[in-house]
C-alpha cells in the first residue's frame, strides 16, 4: 500500500472509529461533570434560556474516580464504540490485524472493547489520581461561536483541569493512551505488534479522545433544535 493510501486509512480510523471510541467516556464525562456545573461560564443547556451561575466543579475524590471509571465503562456506548471501531478495522483492514474475513470480527470487537476499559482505567482513574487531574468534561455552551467550541472541545485532549483549580497539561490521557496501546500488545495478534503499530494506536487514541469531546459538547444542542422543530409538540 503505497504512503498516501495508508495516511487516508489513519485518518478514516482518526475520523471514525477513534471518534466512538472517545464518546463512551466523553458521553459518561458530560452526565458527571453537568451534574455539577452545566457549563463553563454557566450557561443553561438549552439555547436562549436565561443564564444562571452554576457551582464550579468539587475535586474528585480517588473514590470518585474510580466509581467514575465505573460508571463510564459500564456505559451502553462502550459496546457501540466497541462494535463501531471494530466495523471500521475490518473495513479499512487496519490494526489490529486479525486477518481480512469476518470470523476475525468478533476478535476486532474485543480487542477495541479491551482498548476503551484500559484507556479509562489508566487515564481517568489511575493517572488522574496520581496527576491530581479532573478528566469530566465540562462543556462551552451555546453562548459561544461554533469554532471556539470545537477547538475547545478537541483540545481537551491535551489539557486538563487540575484538582486544585486551573489547567494543566493532560497527562492522564496522553499517558493512559500510551499505556493501553502498550497493553493491548498483550492481545493483538503479532503482526500489530510492532513500535509502528503502537504508535499509530497511540496517535490515533489521543485524537480520538478529542473528537469525542464534540458530542458532549453539541448534543445538547442537537437535542433541544429536535424538540423545537418536533411537529408533535405543536
Amino acid at each position: 500500500m503505497s504512503a498516501l493510501g495508508k495516511l487516508k486509512k489513519i485518518m478514516v480510523v482518526i475520523a471514525c472509529g477513534a471518534w466512538l471510541s472517545g464518546i463512551a467516556g466523553a458521553q459518561s464525562a458530560a452526565q458527571t461533570a453537568n451534574s455539577q456545573s452545566q457549563e463553563t461560564d454557566g450557561s443553561q443547556d438549552q439555547p436562549g434560556q436565561s443564564s444562571q451561575s452554576a457551582p464550579a466543579l468539587t475535586a474528585p475524590s480517588i473514590d470518585e474516580k474510580w466509581n467514575y471509571f465505573i460508571h463510564e465503562t459500564a456505559a451502553p456506548f462502550t459496546l457501540g464504540a466497541g462494535a463501531f471501531n471494530a466495523v471500521v478495522s475490518q473495513a479499512t483492514r487496519s490494526a489490529p490485524l486479525y486477518g481480512r474475513h469476518w470470523k476475525a470480527y468478533p476478535k476486532r470487537f474485543g480487542a477495541s472493547v479491551g482498548d476503551i476499559v484500559s484507556q479509562n482505567f489508566f487515564g481517568d482513574f489511575l493517572l488522574a489520581s496520581a496527576f491530581h487531574e479532573d478528566t469530566r468534561y465540562v462543556r462551552r455552551g451555546p453562548k459561544h461561536r461554533m469554532w471556539p467550541r470545537i477547538g475547545y472541545a478537541i483540545s481537551r485532549a491535551l489539557i486538563v483541569r487540575r484538582d486544585a483549580g486551573g489547567e494543566t497539561f493532560n497527562w492522564a490521557n496522553v499517558l493512559g493512551t500510551a499505556m493501553s496501546a502498550g497493553l493491548s500488545n498483550a492481545y493483538y495478534p503479532s503482526v500489530s505488534r510492532t513500535v509502528r503499530e503502537s504508535a499509530t494506536n497511540w496517535g490515533t487514541s489521543v485524537a480520538g479522545s478529542g473528537l469525542g469531546n464534540l458530542m458532549p459538547e453539541f448534543w445538547p444542542d442537537f437535542r433541544a433544535w429536535v424538540k423545537r422543530h418536533n411537529p408533535l409538540r405543536h
